[in-house]
């Protein structure tokens, strides 16, 4: 072979070796741009949909990298929950660094509501119908305006609408999770909400992933550590009395109902700072244990306890992690619990059994 055609072969390889390099950037995901952790209520949500029910509409806010309106791509929803500070700018970051992570970020309709109050809406441009809601909001309270629509009414809706094959004709896994006070608001659906789509049945299943709350709802009035003089301890949002409008049924039949829903408990084993900001240090939520990790192994030891003959629930554990979202989502244990993937990275991950002693009842 000349080493004029040895030249022209080399030249030829190397144009060839760019263009693999080219055509190779193009199959890799664009880096998520994410915003650091507010302590504020973070920015307005930059979409909107409208939510029916028989008493009133009004539109909710939501970010997205798609839209509630449908998608013909789309095989699984990932809805994040944020918590007290409305951040949902945020826990979207989140879910698109979680849907990246586990690489289906291209078949998955990342949202994350945002449950707004006046303060967010102040001087902002909006339709007059948009949905605004009074401090209770995170314990499903309805809607000071334009209807009182439950937080809960509006993960119904989106539930409703997800769940439409004319809209999401391939969608096969629906997953709503939620962190911090995103986790006890998630809890609390699972409990209480109406949705059809969170019962087994012949439709998307709906998977809840509640992650690092700081307390949970009980069934019954066992507490693990009771607290002299608490008077609260068993009222709305630990227990059932108090509840808000949209709240039907009783102990035993919402108790029934919940342990056939798909939850996982998702916890950091490092969560275990009892003076820490967020943590709920009433006698309602000390009544529950010390700090976030004790607290969701009595209650998945209270649950395991009442029903030995199993649940539809599970729960995994992140080694490492304490309250920290992204740690808990992005994590190999979160974005397999989230996404469908081995659990075998998490510390500890199965069915829920008795993790510490709860007495029976």
């Amino acid at each position: 072979m000349s080493r004029r055609l040895q030249r022209r072969i080399a030249g030829f390889m190397a144009v060839f070796a760019r263009l693999l390099a080219f055509l190779a950037a193009l199959l890799v995901p664009v880096p998520v741009t994410t915003t650091p952790q507010p302590d504020t209520s973070g920015v307005l949500a930059n979409r909107q949909f409208l939510v029916r029910t028989p008493l009133g509409s009004g539109y909710a806010r939501y970010f997205g990298n798609g839209s509630l309106d449908g998608d013909r791509d789309a095989t699984r929803a990932l809805i994040v929950v944020h918590g007290v500070l409305r951040d949902a700018d945020f826990y979207y970051d989140t879910g698109v660094i979680a849907a990246n992570a586990a690489q289906r970020l291209d078949r998955t309709l990342v949202i994350a509501p945002q449950f707004v109050e006046w303060s967010d809406l102040a001087g902002r441009s909006v339709p007059a119908g948009t949905l605004w809601w009074g401090g209770r909001w995170p314990g499903g309270s309805d809607a000071v305006s334009p209807a009182p629509i439950s937080t809960y009414d509006v993960f119904d809706a989106i539930l409703a609408r997800l769940s439409d094959p004319r809209r999401f004709p391939h969608l096969k896994e629906i997953v709503l999770a939620g962190h911090s006070a995103g986790g006890q608001i998630v809890q609390r659906y699972a409990i209480v909400g109406n949705a059809r789509q969170l019962d087994p049945g012949p439709h998307v299943p709906v998977h809840l992933i509640v992650s690092n709350p700081s307390s949970y709802f009980y069934f019954t009035d066992w507490r693990p550590f009771p607290q002299t003089g608490c008077a609260d301890f068993d009222r709305w949002r630990y227990g059932l009395a108090g509840a808000p409008r949209y709240v039907t049924g009783s102990d035993a039949e919402l108790e029934a109902r919940y342990v056939k829903r798909w939850v996982t408990y998702l916890m950091g084993t490092s969560d275990t700072n009892r003076h820490e900001s967020d943590l709920d240090r009433s006698c309602g939520g000390e009544a529950q244990g010390a700090f976030r990790f004790e607290r969701a192994k009595f209650f998945i030891s209270y649950i395991a306890r009442r029903h030995p003959a199993g649940t539809n629930q599970d729960f995994a554990f992140v080694r490492g992690v304490g309250h920290d979202n992204r740690g808990m989502f992005a994590s190999p244990c979160g974005v397999s619990a989230i996404f469908g993937g081995s659990l075998q990275r998490c510390a500890q991950h199965g069915p829920l059994r008795m993790l510490v002693t709860v007495p029976r009842g």
